[in-house]
């Protein structure tokens, strides 16, 4: 990826996104120790795995995933999503932007207690609609066969699943 076209698509992740109900807001540090009783269900984890992380450990992810990708070919972009009636945070977004700022793999994750709201749909729609404006010609989801929840937000956000699999995992594909 050319320095010009890096930093432009690196600019994505310092973009706020407002949308009818949310604010996806740059992730920061400051965000682990709200977003650790946000995401401490394990729920939340039967279709990716793992276990809730703790404030501490989910802070060092964050101090991770704001510094950004060590690789200069991917860009890491990351946000919050604050559901502004509440005032709160209540999950987030990602993007990973790779290929010249053409193609990004997109991941959502929202607390279970603000499930069935519509918040990941419509934060999913949001991220899509940013990446497209700012150049990105493929977008990316891979869910899990089983995860009915995870594949209506994919499809609301305009994605299709496809014949390929990884990982257990059906790989979903937006191509404007």
């Amino acid at each position: 990826m050319n320095t010009e076209r890096r930093t432009e698509v690196a600019a994505l992740a310092g973009v706020a996104v407002r949308t009818g109900r949310l604010d996806l807001v740059p992730l920061a540090v400051a965000h682990a120790d709200e977003m650790a009783g946000v995401l401490a269900d394990p729920a939340l984890h039967a279709f990716i795995g793992g276990a809730p992380l703790t404030a501490p450990e989910l802070r060092a992810r964050y101090e991770r995933l704001v510094a950004g990708s060590p690789d200069p070919a991917v860009v890491w972009c990351n946000w919050a999503v604050r559901l502004r009636a509440e005032d709160r945070l209540t999950g987030t977004v990602q993007a990973t932007v790779t290929d010249g700022g053409r193609t990004a793999e997109v991941a959502w994750v929202i607390g279970t207690a603000w499930q069935g709201r519509g918040i990941a749909r419509e934060a999913a729609e949001g991220l899509v609609g940013l990446l497209l404006e700012r150049g990105v010609r493929t977008v990316v989801a891979h869910v899990h066969p089983d995860h009915t929840a995870s594949a209506a937000v994919a499809r609301a956000a305009g994605l299709a699943p496809t014949d390929e699999v990884q990982d257990g995992e059906v790989r979903w594909e937006l191509r404007p």
